[in-house]
């Protein structure tokens, strides 16, 4: 039919290019041998080389999550699919969209038992909104497709399991003409449902506002609705890189990270808007006199109980509610951001006074210089526990910068792979990666891949021989902290036997320095620190039994709350209040 025998991994290079995808990040392994050579034949499509699956799909999140296009991870047949599934969770409850491919055994072996036989059609389904198998090559290049548009459409992971034998059986249909899939569209609600919305607000004496990820291209349409409303504006880890910077309606961010009066101006008001959000954490909503806007149907009222769930664009539903408001004052406003910062001068005086002398190294203070010394268009990775903490009260966004972690799935050593994505992507921009040593050390072997294609991640190392946010769960639970301890580890030393720049530090005067040699390098580079292991973050309001734990376990723990620069933006917020 073709001259040229055309292999069905031909066939879905072919595909993959037509949607726009440049690259697939992977470990070759048998099952997958006609894929990747598929990849070396066509000179439009790249294959990115990790040492583990598990980072090929959270290189691909990160990729997928800066661009919102698709982006596509491979993984072999059994153990490279079982390593994959970790980094395709990741993507699914981010809604990154991902297409993975997870190649099979040898098509007739299946249900036998075979060598690496797994099934994976029942590993992926609750890891993904599509899982389905090419078991013919008459099915392709539908399913590929129908694959793209899974991923691209419900935003998200989809799964196409290929045996490989299909991989390398001839094409018997044509490839046809194909293009990039565009994402999920949903506008304004219906007219009904504004006027009832309108009503709502315009009854309530006071409104805050809780805005998530979901506010992304609504940024101008919130701080437009919080000034009409004399709303306070708090937002959630996601919503950070959107909502804070440059906002003189912002308190800050409630939930376990949580600092400044968000969580009072929540509670408070007599209505709070959650908008573009899917915050899970209940105890920190205040379970009544709430409406929720978001674009996703099923995420309204699985939180909190509402008065109303509105299913429509943020952007949109604004824009069409916006001549139906009344105007409110803004004294509420105002007390909040008299709150605000009462609450992040109580924290930063309590935790950051003469940090800059103190040994072991204290990671407010790393997080703080990094602040400063980081570009303004850099792309923050941050792996899950005291790294997050640490990015999500120090790291100031602008509007450029950009903050990636496992903020959903919650995974450890996210933060390097997340930044080998981000940087493969655009080997100008910069690229920080706020690892935990914990975290680092379970995907250890990824500053291989950074140094195998020369790839410039900076990579920063909270070094405190702790699993830090597992040793604060324990104290809070009134027990002492057991096996979160370990051996101190030269990740430097390390770090240079892989072959890149690297610096340790122990002495805090040496930190900025350090970092600005680490920063400046044209290569991949680490910076390890070692920072105190009693340096822990708590939220801003937890329970008198999880207080008392803590009292009876913690002893001497030093707890931290600093919040950096956001102090700054609040003092200013507060300076324009009319006296």
């Amino acid at each position: 039919m073709f001259g040229k025998k055309k292999t069905v991994a031909d066939q879905f290079v072919e595909v993959l290019v037509q949607a726009g995808v440049e690259r697939i990040y992977g470990l070759v392994g048998d099952s997958l041998n006609a894929l990747s050579d598929a990849i070396r034949r066509n000179d439009a499509i790249e294959w990115v080389h990790v040492h583990n699956e598990e980072a090929a799909a959270f290189a691909a999140a990160a990729e997928a999550q800066l661009t919102g296009k698709l982006a596509v991870c491979a993984g072999s047949c059994g153990p490279g699919n079982t390593h994959l599934i970790q980094g395709v969770f990741d993507a699914h409850r981010s809604a990154a969209p991902v297409l993975a491919i997870a190649s099979h055994i040898v098509s007739t072996e299946i249900g036998s038992g075979f060598f690496q036989e797994t099934d994976p059609k029942q590993l992926f389904g609750q890891a993904s909104h599509w899982t389905e198998m090419v078991s013919s090559a008459g099915q392709m290049p539908r399913m590929a497709r129908m694959g793209i548009q899974q991923a691209v459409g419900k935003r998200g992971a989809a799964v196409l399991i290929m045996p490989g034998d299909v991989l390398a059986a001839e094409a018997t249909e044509e490839t046809g003409a194909g293009h990039a899939v565009a994402g999920p569209v949903l506008g304004a609600p219906s007219d009904y449902v504004i006027e009832d919305l309108a009503e709502r607000i315009n009854a309530a004496g006071t409104v805050a506002i809780f805005g998530g990820i979901g506010c992304t291209d609504a940024r101008e349409q919130v701080l437009q609705l919080a000034e009409w409303l004399g709303a306070p504006v708090g937002h959630t880890l996601r919503g950070k890189d959107v909502l804070q910077y440059d906002n003189p309606y912002d308190v800050g961010m409630s939930g376990l990270l949580g600092y400044g009066a968000c969580y009072e101006a929540t509670h408070e008001a007599d209505l709070l808007l959650l908008l573009g959000t899917d915050f899970p954490y209940r105890q920190f909503l205040p379970q009544k006199n709430t409406i929720q806007i978001d674009i996703d149907p099923s995420r309204l009222g699985r939180r909190t109980a509402l008065e109303l769930g509105v299913a429509g664009d943020v952007g949109a539903t604004i824009t069409k509610l916006m001549p139906k408001l009344e105007r409110k004052d803004h004294k509420f406003l105002n007390r909040m951001l008299e709150k605000h910062v009462h609450e992040l001068d109580r924290v930063v005086d309590a935790y950051t006074k003469d940090v800059e002398h103190l040994v072991p190294i204290h990671p407010e203070y790393v997080a703080s210089i990094l602040d400063e010394e980081a570009a303004d268009d850099t792309v923050f990775t941050a792996d899950t526990g005291m790294c997050t903490s640490w990015a999500a009260r120090y790291i100031t966004p602008n509007g450029r910068r950009r903050l990636l972690g496992s903020f959903v799935h919650g995974t450890m050593a996210n933060a390097l792979p997340h930044a080998l994505g981000a940087q493969k992507l655009d080997p100008s921009r910069q690229v920080v990666s706020m690892s935990g040593d914990g975290g680092l050390a379970m995907l250890l072997g990824e500053l291989l891949t950074a140094r195998l294609h020369n790839l410039p991640v900076k990579v920063v190392v909270f070094n405190n021989s702790s699993l830090g946010m597992v040793r604060l769960e324990m104290l809070v639970a009134g027990d002492p902290p057991y096996e979160t301890d370990h051996e101190h580890v030269d990740f430097a030393a390390i770090a240079r036997a892989a072959g890149l720049f690297a610096v340790r530090v122990e002495k805090p005067d040496e930190v900025r320095g350090a970092l600005r040699s680490v920063l400046d390098h044209d290569g991949p580079a680490l910076l390890d620190v070692v920072t105190d292991p009693d340096a822990l973050e708590i939220p801003p309001h937890i329970s008198k039994e999880e207080a008392a734990g803590f009292a009876i376990a913690a002893g001497k723990s030093v707890l931290s709350g600093g919040v950096g620069q956001m102090l700054h933006l609040a003092r200013t917020n507060l300076r324009n209040l009319p006296r």
